[in-house]
């Protein structure tokens, strides 16, 4: 008896050791990840990044937790979320643009950012170089500032008599200036206008004083405005007639005529390689920025046939993706 007593009083003090033990040791703290959204996630490439965060192993409310704030593409409200979400102590910004992007980098100098999409990152003054960020910014950039050139080159090739050109871009766009791009589009034989969007309100009126100029072409270079009232540009080049082309393939998509871009899922996967690192612990500054690698071509011939327009053979067989 005595030995049974002894061996019960054992027992229950190794289990009260360890029952104290493992109170006493503090909770595994759950990282928290906002995602600034100029628009709505979804056309900020969310789901993209989620499916990222899985693919390292990550499982939303079990050992992360994002939170998500978009815009609806007012300015005063991306620097607001910004401002919330850097009082919130979220562990990591990740930014859906440059609009996000420069909102975060004024909301905080010390919680670390990652850019998913960014289109010249050092030409706007967020990193110090590709390879040596500096600060607490890195991530991916876009190169929209180089694709405007690009766009301009796809629609001279695509069209050869087109000349008077206007350029659609909203804030939060590249630092090649209306200087470099006039004189490229110069060498093109094209002359160029440009039509700044700061507000998704603004753009009404801006395509109303762009039917009634005399044009032959359309770029959209980019800014938040532009993705969500995708529709309405597209509605309005199509129905005017004016071969367009896009920063983006959602636009093809819901039946634009073209555009030239990187992959934006790609990018806003890869930006969840970037939030798993720095979770681990490293330093922003010492993640190099990456460029993509990969540019798609999307061509949407049903909408030339609708506004009477035809795409040269050798542009079409350049294409990535053609909608018919």
């Amino acid at each position: 008896m005595m030995r049974r007593k002894k061996f019960v009083l054992i027992l229950g003090t190794i289990f009260l050791t360890h029952a104290v033990s493992a109170l006493a040791q503090p909770t595994k703290k759950v990282p928290r990840v906002g995602f600034l959204c100029a628009q709505n996630c979804r056309e900020n490439n969310g789901d993209a990044f989620r499916q990222g965060l899985r693919e390292l192993g990550y499982v939303e409310g079990k050992n992360i937790i994002v939170e998500f704030r978009y815009a609806e593409g007012r300015l005063d409200r991306v620097r607001q979320n910004a401002a919330d979400m850097a009082r919130s102590n979220v562990d990591v910004i990740v930014t859906g643009g440059s609009a996000d992007t420069l909102a975060a980098k004024e909301s905080t100098k010390t919680t670390p950012i990652v850019m998913s999409q960014d289109s010249d990152p050092v030409g706007s003054g967020f990193i110090a170089s590709l390879a040596r960020p500096g600060g607490n910014i890195t991530g991916l950039a876009s190169l929209s500032s180089e694709l405007t050139a690009k766009l301009l080159e796809l629609l001279k090739e695509a069209f050869p008599r087109v000349a008077n050109v206007i350029v659609l871009r909203g804030p939060g766009r590249g630092a090649r200036t209306p200087r470099d791009l006039k004189s490229i589009a110069l060498s093109l034989g094209m002359k160029l206008q440009f039509h700044d969007i700061k507000q998704p309100e603004d753009l009404n009126g801006t395509l109303d004083t762009i039917a009634k100029a005399n044009i032959g072409g359309l770029v959209v270079a980019g800014g938040p405005f532009a993705t969500g009232q995708r529709k309405q540009v597209v509605e309005f080049a199509n129905k005017s007639r004016i071969p367009a082309v896009y920063y983006r393939s959602e636009f093809v998509d819901g039946g634009g005529l073209m555009s030239y871009s990187p992959n934006r899922d790609d990018l806003a996967r890869r930006a969840a390689y970037y939030v798993d690192k720095i979770l681990k612990g490293a330093k922003p500054a010492d993640l190099p920025v990456e460029q993509p690698t990969k540019f798609e071509l999307v061509i949407n011939l049903k909408t030339a046939k609708q506004i009477g327009l035809t795409i040269p053979p050798n542009v079409l067989a350049r294409a990535d993706k053609v909608i018919k």
